[in-house]
């Protein structure tokens, strides 16, 4: 017997689950996939507890929601993948990411190591790609040279990449791991991994 509500959630471009330490340089690759491909990539909006900021729009930055409708939505499977920071719940949902994979665009889902093992759980069927820094010495100095944060801060991000970059050498987490040493080439391999889903949209796109 055919299960429709799985083709459903299967339907449209497969999504791209993007993971690796802050530093590791995901960021720019991104930007560049962005800019070379224009009208094949999308973001689905993320569901908040917290309230809005100034300028923010509902439905656009966020859907903002209380922590009940949140709990609730979560306990019922219709969330792809969560977490809480300071206080606040943050999370990606099913609907929002099928919202954009109706447009036929390919979803970018930009998660941490917590958040791919959520989706791990789905039936979303993502790409998995983690992009990480040559070494700790070399992810150190570029978290360094940005000169964002405090001493305490920046250990805590790096003793989280440590934790990443062990738990991305797991075989069976991700389809590619994109060693970032040197632009160019990281950007070349991203590419080569993304071709396939990237040619469905374009063709389906001039159709």
């Amino acid at each position: 017997m055919r299960d429709y509500n799985k083709e459903k959630a299967m339907a449209g471009p497969r999504p791209v689950v993007l993971s690796g330490p802050s530093g590791a340089g995901k960021s720019t690759l991104l930007k560049n996939l962005l800019k070379e491909y224009e009208g094949v990539f999308g973001f689905s909006v993320s569901h908040t507890t917290r309230s809005p900021r100034p300028g923010e729009e509902n439905g656009k930055d966020y859907h903002y929601v209380t922590r009940e409708y949140m709990q609730a939505s979560i306990d019922k499977g219709e969330f792809v993948e969560s977490a809480v920071f300071s206080g606040n719940m943050y999370g990606t949902s099913k609907a929002s990411v099928q919202a954009v994979k109706d447009k036929n665009l390919i979803c970018i889902l930009d998660i941490d190591m917590q958040g791919v093992r959520a989706v791990k759980t789905t039936d979303l069927n993502p790409i998995y790609i983690s992009i990480q820094p040559p070494s700790m010495n070399i992810l150190e100095k570029r978290l360094r040279d940005r000169n964002t944060e405090s001493e305490e801060s920046l250990q805590k991000r790096l003793d989280a990449a440590q934790v990443d970059m062990e738990i991305s050498k797991e075989p069976g987490i991700f389809d590619i791991v994109i060693v970032n040493d040197n632009l160019d080439d990281a950007y070349g391999k991203l590419k080569d991994a993304l071709i396939e889903e990237i040619k469905k949209v374009q063709k389906n796109n001039l159709s």
